[in-house]
């Protein structure tokens, strides 16, 4: 019975012939840790692999996201790589889920769309889900099972659901792992039902590796003619817990005559489709990496010729799952000679005793392998169950041999919860009915515990000593009861940090009320934690609570009427509390004045009432709800508190991210709690998101608590890992919110009885479409009551069908346009980012029209690609993005196009030009990336079988011309292809329109910016006006974050506005500061950007609110006029808190300079300020600036300035200002007194932008011209900005700035040009000193006794979160505060002008609100970024959000290095605009694509000196990776009072930057040639 070994042998014939799948997967390792090309020694790889192959959808059931299971790590590595599978159609989709989440829900989805899907857990999820197990075993379902294991597995979770209706197939070794696994994914898609594949990973840690299986074996043994035909199946249910009535079925014929080959009878069954043609062999043996060896049940299949009549349709039944079997395992050994039966015996054919194995085998094996013929248990066999459900009982007696006359029966169950165990009955039933009763073995049951290796001989003969004996005890322990338990393989719930979020805000709202009923930190006598955190149980602690403190109340009101107390004080304030106790605010109120009173009165009476103490308070009661540690099974928790109508209080926190999948599983989405809430009509109900909006949270959490009963609110917190950053989750909030999936909204059904709505929405973007929602509620209610089934998908996203209809009927629009024309087609595909691909594609197009071609210009991500092959001519114009990636607006046309088979091109003519720059990566590995878009898209169109026209155009940034060098030899080509090279006649083009012609053509700034804010069709302007409202102090942009969900939804972009102030010196009143903090929460995004321009902007307000959003700030006495365009923009001022009277001075000689430079222009009060229902503004001209009333520029004249302009002043020793960097900088000199100003040294010519890669831009500082008296500085400023208005280049916009001009022109002639202008001459510069450009923190006095108080706003963003209430603290400290509050160039914020007298008030604030932390590196105190992603439309990198993220990556290291207190000037940009003005940073990071960076090294730490290129395309584990040492050679190495600045040019690790025109030289890492 038992065959010869043969391990890892395989039939010779396929092994020559197939290849393995270990070619296509990763290679895995063998037990010695060395690598095997082939061979694996794990499990879980072996499981792993097959899952992956096997399945169109894999649950990965794992502790934690961020935490991997046995099989997970490797289930996402063959994910990650888009690995191929044998079953799905395209990559199989990995899905990670928490073990605690109800996991089996999420499968029900997938296998009703038809799809195969897997699950691979422990078995720790098997009880919590047998309400959905009783479902799925009517699916083809693969549950890959690993026993828990803490040194001992416990097989109690298989007994338990062994009736569940699924099958279940057991693996002992890794080889059998493997068999198994395919085997059982064959099952199910043969048999239509579940499977359960078991395993102890404990008994095969010591196997030898074994060979991947075949990838043609696999594919035959699955049998993917059998997978497509479940893969057309789909299964309309809707139901989850209710048994819908489904069933596994059999369609068969109904044959005339069939012979049973079994028993030689006629029979009317028809066997299975595959047992009727297959047959399985009963040779060769199993294999493992013990001696144990297996067989399988030689049992022949029925063999019958038959002719059908007619088809029936039946439940699949244990034969027919037993028959599909054996022909699969038929096949493995067929191929493998591996055989394997229902019953695996192993052991003497001649065998008295037996052991029949429900538990881990492998240490009997070894042992009983070993054997001496001396031993008790030396002639004994070997009996485990393969196929444990369905149990064929018969198959056990065939398996045995005839001279078994014991059998001891191990169950290694741990909860035995009946007398008798499971398998053991099993067996006796098999055993003990019809003819085998008087021949069958005596059959004893033994319960197996742990057992030590060094023991297992002990404990075999303990076993065979009680077989043997002649009255055998039932029901012996073999083996401890109590396991070691291995810590490691434990996982503890535990609340993730990002989770945080809400639970602060809970502290911070209610303080000591809040109570918490399902926190895990409770003590809760004999529960676990994992019970006590479920809302479930928190409700019915809290229901007790509350219990008990009604008994209080009666027990206060009782003693308020006694005479127990030793005076009559406590008495009249137990009787005032008795009044008030469910009152929050006057309960809370008197408490503690209650607790003093009985504590001095010393009674009895008294002493008990204080030992419910707590009791006097009245709480905010709380439930939580987390997918992470508090899951809500069956949202159960909600039903229950809402159903009760008590007055608790619920936060449900949802983690899922946004996705399509996510969309589709409405069984998983946690927003339509809210709806089912506010169905029972008695719960406060909100959907919030802390990410979207904080104070909607707040308010939410406010009117929960003073809701009178129950409330519900649904709080959004998207992450893929438990450890994934604040900005990821940002972004996924903002995609959910944005697009609808999550929306913000209150419902408070009290309103209605005060005539107010009962529905508050608070989602912006799609307020509109809820709206419509709402006034279609009782349709739809009607709808879905009649039709359940569609219930679920009401609110789904039409996005898809939405996008796919756009394309069409644009497409259709063209074809319609283009019929009456003549000539052959072109269509012309462009995907561009800058705007460049699209002006190339359709001046092209029109270049064709006048040759007579039929044009059509399209993006290529609006074009509908099933048409593509339909194409007479193609020409396909694309530029280059990020790291050699497709422009946004032409990624899914791409994606598309690389991924078919399916589209022939071979009837197509096509021309491909590309547009990049090939010093933009700089590194020669990096080359690749030059214009790689448009060389892919090439050879893809000639993959498909296109046929150029001409060979692929390369446009390169770095020719003399740009990409017009490279388009200008490609077009003629183009044409000559197409035949219409030779035409003549050809039209004159008119030149493109420039920002002069823009200008000129807009009176004075008005273009259509009226027209365009009343145009309700789009949140967008055109582009013409988006120019001239920069001169507003506007910049329409769009929220990058949301670019490619909302497209994909069929939406324009999420366009909004950003809105910059001007503000003199960088000084505000309180009253302005609240206003602008009023402006943020009404018209923004709720947060203020303090910028480095000392001024104040906003983010994120959308067209219908621009108008009101700018007279809310001229409102406040400010104005947003020429806080941007070319002219003269926002005066400087360093904040000076230690100099008010001198501050005074200086900032009223700016105020001069600014108001002398503002555009007279009447058009920004007739746009934003005038009232149009007034008669009387209506006819009014309104002075807006100097004199002017009628539209004049006597400075600027119609076309304004070449380019922006900045001026700065700089009060010497502080350099906080960057005066070098501006196009003028003024510093302000003192009279020989040192109280008073007296004049001013001019700078001129600094300037921040750069062009990456482009030498002809460069950074610049400013030139001295010389020192002029004060009184007349601002004429001095005028005169300069005349010189660069008449003299400045107004042709090429990256050569206009000033300090082209004066390059170009040489300072001394420009000084000459001012000069003459002035008609006086420059006095030689007077010395001064600068000694930091940084600011200084902390608490000064000035030389008047007032108190200044400079605070850290980290890259100036004020805003709320749950850590940092910081936007809420400067508002209430704005309501008190009697002085200014300075704007400073770094970003941060000085109170100014406290007197003595409100100085404890003041400090008692910040202390309150964190405001007076400054506990931060010396680093992070010095750092800067600029906006950058999502709102700035240049950024080609994250700044503001990712430089805080890369500063604590190296606070470690400067701690470790004594570093901590040291200053040393680190900036970051998102591109080479120099915003943040990084070229002066010691150490500075410059966005080039996303994640990648340009390192600078070696500016002045008093800003005075440029930096240069250290490194080029950098990404973090780089920037790391140079920082680190180069911070701890600086500790180490640097001179007394040495800069790091200083230090990197002293070591030689990069040189000086001796003026602008020098940047581009002996930078440290030189440019590739791009050839």
């Amino acid at each position: 019975m038992v065959g010869p070994e043969r391990e890892g042998q395989r039939g010779t014939l396929l092994q020559k012939q197939v290849r393995t799948v270990a070619e296509e997967l990763p290679t895995s390792y063998n037990s010695r840790g060395t690598s095997s090309p082939h061979a694996h020694a794990d499990r879980s790889i072996a499981v792993a692999r097959v899952t992956y192959l096997s399945s169109d959808v894999v649950l990965s059931v794992q502790p934690a996201l961020g935490i991997d299971s046995e099989f997970s790590k490797h289930l996402h590595s063959y994910s990650a790589n888009r690995l191929p599978g044998l079953v799905a159609k395209e990559t199989p989709e990995v899905i990670a889920i928490r073990h605690n989440v109800d996991p089996l829900l999420s499968a029900f989805q997938p296998l009703r769309s038809g799809k195969l899907v897997s699950v691979t857990t422990t078995s720790s999820i098997l009880l919590p889900s047998i309400p959905h197990l009783y479902k799925l075993a009517q699916y083809p379902i693969v549950l890959h099972v690993s026993l828990q294991t803490f040194n001992s597995a416990d097989y109690s979770e298989i007994t338990a659901i062994r009736q569940c209706g699924f099958i279940f197939l057991q693996s002992e070794t890794l080889q059998e792992a493997q068999d198994m696994a395919l085997s059982a994914h064959a099952l199910a898609i043969r048999s239509g039902k579940g499977v359960i594949h078991f395993f102890d990973p404990a008994n095969s840690r010591k196997d030898r590796p074994v060979e991947p299986e075949h990838r043609d074996l696999a594919r035959e043994i699955l049998d993917l003619e059998a997978v497509r035909a479940r893969q057309l199946r789909r299964d309309e249910s809707s139901t989850l817990y209710v048994d819908d009535g489904r069933r596994a079925t059999i369609t068969e014929g109904i044959p005339r005559t069939s012979i049973d080959s079994r028993s030689g009878s006629n029979t009317s069954k028809e066997t299975p489709p595959r047992s009727a043609t297959e047959k399985s062999s009963d040779e060769g043996s199993s294999v493992g990496s013990s001696v144990r060896e297996s067989s399988a049940d030689s049992r022949p299949t029925l063999s019958s010729a038959t002719s059908v009549e007619s088809t029936i349709t039946r439940p699949v039944t244990s034969d027919d799952v037993y028959d599909y079997l054996s022909s699969i395992w038929g096949h493995i050994a067929r191929a493998t000679e591996r055989v394997y039966r229902a019953f695996e015996y192993t052991g003497p054919e001649d065998a008295e005793y037996a052991l029949f194995i429900f538990g881990s085998t492998g240490l009997f094996v070894d042992e009983l392998g070993e054997a001496k013929s001396t031993d008790e248990f030396a002639n004994c066999g070997l009996i485990t169950a393969r196929l444990y459900r369905p149990w064929m009982g018969p198959h056990l007696a065939q398996s045995l041999p005839s001279s078994v006359k014991r059998i001891a029966v191990l169950e290694q169950i741990r909860r035995k919860t009946t007398r008798w165990g499971p398998v053991l009955l099993d067996i006796l039933t098999s055993l003990r009915t019809g003819h085998l009763v008087d021949a069958s073995p005596m059959v004893v049951g033994h319960h197996l515990g742990y057992i030590e290796p060094a023991t297992v001989r002990q404990a075999l003969r303990g076993i065979f000593q009680n077989l043997s004996s002649p009255t055998p005890i039932q029901n012996l322990e073999v083996g401890s009861s109590e396991r070691p338990r291995e810590s490691s393989l434990e996982f503890n719930l535990a609340q993730p940090k990002v989770e945080n979020a809400y639970m602060k805000i809970l502290d911070q709202v209610f303080g000591e009320r809040l109570y918490v009923a399902n926190r895990l930190d409770a003590s809760n006598a004999g529960i676990s934690a994992t019970i006590s955190a479920t809302p479930e149980y928190g409700f019915g602690s809290l229901l007790a609570r509350k219990d008990h403190r009604k008994r209080f109340i009666g027990e206060v009101q009782s003693a308020a009427a006694t005479r127990d107390f030793v005076t009559d004080v406590p008495q009249s304030w137990l009787s005032k509390w008795a009044l008030s106790a469910e009152d929050p605010q006057k309960a809370n109120a008197i408490a503690p004045d209650v607790i003093s009173r009985l504590v001095n009165d010393g009674s009895r009476l008294a002493s008990s009432l204080l030992d419910s103490r707590s009791l006097f308070f009245k709480e905010s009661q709380w439930l939580i709800g987390s997918d992470a540690w508090a899951y809500d099974l069956g949202n159960s928790g909600v039903h229950h508190v809402i159903a009760s109508g008590a007055n608790v209080n619920m936060l449900i926190i949802d983690t899922q991210p946004w996705s399509e999948r996510a969309a589709a599983e409405e069984a998983r989405r946690k927003k339509d709690i809210g709806l089912y809430a506010m169905n029972f009509g008695n719960a406060y109900v909100a959907s919030v998101a802390v990410y979207s909006s904080y104070t909607q949270v707040l308010e939410a959490m406010i009117e929960a608590d003073q809701f009178d009963g129950p409330s519900v609110v649904v709080a959004y917190l998207p992450y893929n890992k438990e450890d994934d950053s604040a900005l990821t989750v940002l972004q996924e909030t903002k995609k959910a919110v944005d697009l609808g999936y999550w929306p913000l909204y209150r419902w408070n059904p009290n309103k209605e009885e005060n005539g107010e709505p009962n529905f508050s929405l608070d989602s912006e973007r799609i307020k509109h479409e809820l709206e419509e929602f709402l006034r279609r509620d009782n349709h739809l209610t009607q709808l879905m009551n009649r039709h359940p089934k569609f219930a679920a998908h009401l609110s789904e996203s039409y996005g898809t069908e939405v996008r796919a209809l756009q394309k069409r009927k644009a497409k259709d629009a063209y074809n319609t346009l283009l019929e009456s024309l003549y000539g052959a087609p072109m269509t012309i595909l462009f995907a561009s980012d800058n705007g460049n691909a699209e002006s190339l594609a359709k001046r092209l197009g029109n270049r064709g029209k006048a040759r007579g071609l039929k044009t059509m210009v399209m993006a290529m991500d609006d074009y509908p690609l099933e048409d593509l092959p339909t194409e007479e001519n193609v020409v396909l114009i694309t530029s280059t993005a990020g790291q050699g990636e497709f422009p946004q607006n032409g990624r899914s046309f791409w994606n598309a196009v690389k991924d078919t088979t399916e589209l022939d091109l071979s009837q197509v003519n096509y021309a491909v030009f590309a547009l990049g720059d090939s010093h933009y990566w700089p590194r020669k590995d990096d080359k690749i990336y030059y214009n790689k878009p448009g060389k892919d898209l090439d050879a893809r169109i000639a993959f498909l079988g296109g046929k150029r026209l001409a060979d692929v155009g390369l446009g390169d940034d770095q020719d003399p011309d740009s990409y017009q060098t490279g388009y200008g030899e490609w077009e003629p080509k183009l044409w000559q292809a197409l035949g219409v090279d030779k035409v003549e006649g050809l039209p004159e083009e008119p030149p493109p329109i420039t920002n002069e012609d823009i200008k000129i053509q807009s009176n004075f700034l008005r273009g259509t910016i009226a027209e365009g804010l009343e145009d309700k069709s789009t949140g967008a302007i055109s582009a013409s006006d988006q120019q001239l409202t920069k001169f507003h102090g506007t910049y329409m942009q769009d929220d990058r974050d949301l670019r490619d969900e909302r497209k994909a939804q069929g939406l324009e972009p999420a366009y909004a506005f950003m809105i910059r102030c001007r503000l003199n010196g960088g000084v505000a009143t309180p009253s302005q500061w609240l206003q602008m903090d009023s402006i943020s929460s009404s018209y923004g995004n709720e947060t203020m950007k303090l910028t480095t321009r000392q001024t104040f902007q906003f983010h994120g307000v959308v067209k219908s609110k621009l108008k009101s959003a700018m007279r809310g700030i001229n409102k406040a006495l400010m104005t947003t006029i020429a806080a941007c365009g070319d002219v003269n923009r926002n005066v400087m001022l360093s904040p000076l808190p230690t100099r008010s009277a001198f501050h005074r001075e200086v900032h009223q000689v700016s105020a001069r300079i600014s108001d002398h430079l503002l555009p007279s222009t009447t058009a920004y009060h007739e746009i934003w300020l005038k009232d149009p229902e007034s008669p009387s503004d209506e006819k009014k001209q309104t002075k807006i600036a100097g004199d002017a009333v009628v539209d004049k520029e006597p400075l600027y004249g119609p076309t304004y300035l070449p380019r922006k302009f900045k001026i700065t002043i700089a009060v010497p020793p502080h350099n906080d200002t960057d005066v070098y960097a501006h196009d003028i900088g003024l510093i302000a000199i003192k009279d020989a007194s040192g109280n008073h100003l007296e004049g001013f040294n001019v700078l001129v010519g600094g300037g921040m932008g750069v062009t990456h890669n482009n030498k002809k831009t460069y950074p610049r500082t400013g030139s001295m011209l010389g020192f002029f008296p004060a009184s007349q500085i601002h004429i001095v400023c005028e005169k300069i900005m005349l010189v660069q208005r008449d003299h400045g280049d107004r042709k090429n916009r990256k050569h206009a700035r000033l300090k082209y001009t004066i390059d170009d022109m040489g300072v001394d002639v420009f000084r000459s040009k001012v000069e003459d202008l002035l008609e006086a001459k420059f006095e030689k510069a007077k010395p001064f000193e600068f000694k930091s450009n940084i600011d200084t923190f902390g608490w000064q006095k000035d030389e008047f006794g007032m108190n200044h108080f400079l605070m850290f706003i980290e890259n100036g963003r004020v805003e709320d979160t749950a850590e940092f209430p910081m936007k809420t603290g400067l508002r209430e400290i704005a309501k008190v505060h009697q002085g200014d509050f300075r704007l400073t160039p770094n970003q941060h914020l000085c109170l100014s002008g406290v007197p003595d007298e409100a100085l404890d008030t003041i400090k008692g604030m910040l202390k309150k609100y964190k405001l007076d932390n400054l506990h931060f590196s010396g680093l992070r105190l010095s750092s800067s970024a600029c906006v950058a992603f999502p709102t700035c439309g240049l950024a080609m990198a994250e700044s503001e959000r990712y430089l805080p993220e890369l500063i604590t990556k190296l606070e470690d290291c400067l701690e470790e290095n004594g570093l901590r207190q040291d200053s040393i000037v680190m900036r970051m940009t998102g591109c080479p605009n120099g915003c943040a003005r990084p070229w002066l940073a010691e150490v500075a990071f410059v966005g080039k694509a996303y994640g990648a960076y340009n390192m600078y090294l070696g500016g002045g730490y008093h800003g005075q000196r440029l930096n240069k290129l250290y490194r080029s395309s950098i990404g973090e584990e780089d920037i790391l990776g140079i920082m680190k040492p180069l911070l701890k050679q600086y500790a180490l190495e640097r001179e007394e009072g040495e800069h790091f600045g200083d230090f990197v040019i002293r070591i030689g690790m990069i040189k000086p930057t001796k003026e602008g025109k020098t940047f581009h030289e002996d930078v440290a890492e030189e440019e590739s040639d791009g050839e």
